[in-house]
């Protein structure tokens, strides 16, 4: 999966993942290989990303919007 998290000043992460943890605002949920589409709102929390090496890392976000179609997933936040 391709995974792009954006803010209005930078993007912030942008490269291949396996797993991406997300603050829905209906709570929490996992994006895994070949997930449905989606778009969701996002509250503040923190998003979890794990790379294609395994490497985990962490985003605190205040907000926004996720999209994932065919695998390309899209995070705009507030900030991060």
């Amino acid at each position: 999966m391709y995974l792009e998290i954006i803010t209005p000043v930078k993007k912030v992460f942008e490269g291949d993942v396996t797993l991406v943890q997300l603050p829905g605002s209906k709570g929490s949920f996992t994006l895994l290989k070949n997930h449905a589409p989606i778009i969701s709102t996002l509250d503040k929390g923190t998003i979890r990303v794990v790379d294609t090496l395994g490497k985990e890392h962490f985003f605190n976000v205040s907000g926004g919007v996720v999209e994932n179609l065919e695998n390309k997933i899209i995070v705009l936040v507030e900030s991060a």
